[in-house]
């Protein structure tokens, strides 16, 4: 049997390949017991998202993932995206520096995008001391990359435990900089070209999480199946390279102190144009060809995961949407699930990139008008007021 309680807990789990095994429990492991959940979100997310500021919210939540899997040495970890916050399982040999990169990205996100960002590291002892678990699957969307699919109840209790403010991780000095490589925010929003960007968060309703959840989350995966591409919103042959820099002052922030930040954007501003000619023209330069980096965009990005519920951002025309819809409303009064949609005319893609000349370079998929913290935001408007939970 292998051995699954070292720090290569993750590397070692068998990947699946079809989106539709995040309902086989057989394809999930439970964590070590000695590891522990970093988990943050940005505070009155849905605030910032009113006032436009949906790159902003979402460049601090891949701003989590970058730090912390850069301190410890871009190593092969569980994650999750979830468009204002994110979640990392970590062993305990990188507790320490985990604690160090939360707390300077605390600090980044306060100093630099002017957000407030939640941050704590919760041990998996607390979670299975309440009856709960942390259980991980491995989904490969493509050849070069794979994510985490998490269920058991542990991850939301963690998160909810951060809100209530237990297991903080405060803010660093001042000035303090986590390692942000890779972390980039360089595409323009990308257009529905099927109908619709929808976010959808789905979770276990009152009965918990039954078979009667998981064959819920197999009929909205099979319907969105029916759509090219299973409702994939970035084209196959990835996002248009484009001329315009939005994106760039963030990335700059992200990668260089104040005093050389100009000398950064004219370097980003550069490979951007580098980047649209080489595909203009279907030239390489050394190992980088611009349209395989493209079409690797679309290949490596996280548009659906499960987090203790099935999350997706997908790109369905009228008549699947309201067969969704229907669905999830039909669930959601037999008390299967509680769920949240928000609809948008166009995806975000936010990007960690350790070096484009590798093909692992992962993309963070979101509605562009705030995506999963609207769809959160709608699902708690269905609860009773005591039980919601503010973002």
């Amino acid at each position: 049997m292998v051995d699954l309680s070292n720090d290569d807990f993750f590397h070692k789990l068998t990947a699946f390949t079809r989106f539709e095994g995040v309902t086989d429990s057989t394809n999930y492991q439970p964590l070590p017991d000695d590891w522990l959940i970093a988990v943050a979100d940005i505070v009155s997310s849905t605030k910032a998202i009113a006032a436009g500021r949906y790159k902003s919210v979402n460049m601090a939540g891949a701003s989590v993932i970058s730090a912390i899997l850069n301190a410890l040495d871009k190593g092969d970890y569980p994650f999750v995206f979830g468009g204002d916050g994110a979640l990392v399982a970590i062993p305990p040999s990188g507790e320490a520096r985990v604690r160090q990169a939360l707390a300077a990205v605390r600090t980044w996100v306060i100093e630099e995008l002017q957000l407030e960002l939640r941050t704590a590291l919760v041990p998996m002892s607390a979670i299975r001391s309440e009856g709960l678990d942390v259980m991980v699957a491995r989904f490969s969307p493509s050849e070069h990359v794979s994510y985490a699919m998490f269920f058991g109840g542990g991850t939301s209790w963690a998160e909810r435990q951060m809100k209530a403010g237990h297991f903080i991780v405060e803010a660093a000095a001042p000035q303090a900089r986590p390692d942000l490589t890779g972390l980039s925010c360089r595409w323009n929003p990308i257009k529905a070209h099927n109908g619709e960007i929808v976010s959808i968060i789905a979770v276990p309703g009152d009965i918990g999480n039954s078979a009667k959840f998981q064959l819920l989350v197999a009929d909205i995966i099979a319907i969105a199946k029916e759509e090219s591409r299973d409702g994939h919103p970035v084209p196959v042959e990835g996002p248009t390279p484009s001329l315009i820099f939005e994106g760039a002052e963030m990335e700059a922030r992200a990668q260089a102190q104040t005093a050389d930040r100009w000398w950064r954007k004219l370097a980003i501003g550069a490979q951007i144009v580098l980047i649209y000619i080489l595909d203009r023209l279907g030239f390489r330069m050394a190992a980088f060809d611009a349209r395989i980096y493209r079409s690797d965009l679309a290949a490596n990005s996280d548009f659906r995961k499960f987090d203790d519920g099935l999350k997706m951002t997908i790109d369905v025309d009228a008549e699947r949407l309201s067969r969704i819809e229907a669905r999830l409303r039909q669930a959601e009064a037999e008390g299967v699930c509680r769920y949240g949609l928000h609809r948008q005319d166009s995806a975000l893609m936010t990007c960690f990139v350790p070096t484009p000349l590798m093909r692992d370079h992962m993309h963070f998929i979101d509605g562009a008008s705030g995506g999963y913290a609207m769809a959160a935001m709608a699902m708690r408007g269905k609860k009773p007021p005591e039980l919601a939970a503010g973002a």
